[in-house]
């Protein structure tokens, strides 16, 4: 782990995910009523609940809807759910409005093309291991583990690790 990537994530405040190919494999299932479900991974889940107990405030912008993206995000406490939403950057200037924070104060999850200008402006902008060439050149790092397969909770525990939470957050577990 480079230590730029843990000087970008010591300020953060608020963690943004994408869901299609960060919080999962990419791939879309859709079943013959023309209903969609998606898996997710607990590894994931388990990193983002850390994450927000540890103080940092959470997000998800998806381009996509999904009933499942918003049952995950309630179940993990995640507190911003934006779906359907193609510009991210828009959104995102939207919540660090209502927030009160600044792009330096961000991390954020992506994968591909509509997330780039995202991962671009942020404070700690990365993309998974699969994700497309050219977000993967332009992002600030760039996690070892596939969206869908822990890519999210490596994502987590960098900034947890960064902030110094992580070391009490696996001992709440001895």
């Amino acid at each position: 782990m480079s230590s730029e990537l843990l000087q970008r994530a010591q300020p953060v405040k608020l963690a943004i995910f994408d869901v299609d190919g960060v919080l999962t494999d990419g791939r879309l299932y859709f079943l013959a009523d023309g209903s969609e479900f998606k898996a997710f991974s607990t590894l994931d889940g388990q990193g983002i609940k850390m994450l927000i107990a540890s103080g940092v405030r959470t997000a998800i912008i998806s381009g996509r809807s999904a009933p499942a993206v918003e049952r995950r995000a309630q179940n993990l406490g995640i507190q911003h759910l934006y779906q359907g939403r193609e510009d991210k950057l828009d959104v995102l200037d939207e919540l660090l409005g209502q927030l009160g924070l600044d792009y330096n104060q961000v991390a954020y999850l992506g994968d591909d093309l509509p997330d780039l200008p995202v991962i671009r402006r942020v404070g700690l902008g990365m993309a998974v291991a699969n994700a497309d060439g050219f977000v993967r050149q332009h992002a600030h790092g760039v996690t070892q583990a596939r969206g869908g397969e822990g890519a999210a909770r490596e994502f987590c525990e960098l900034i947890m690790r960064a902030q110094g939470s992580l070391e009490a957050a696996h001992a709440a577990y001895l």
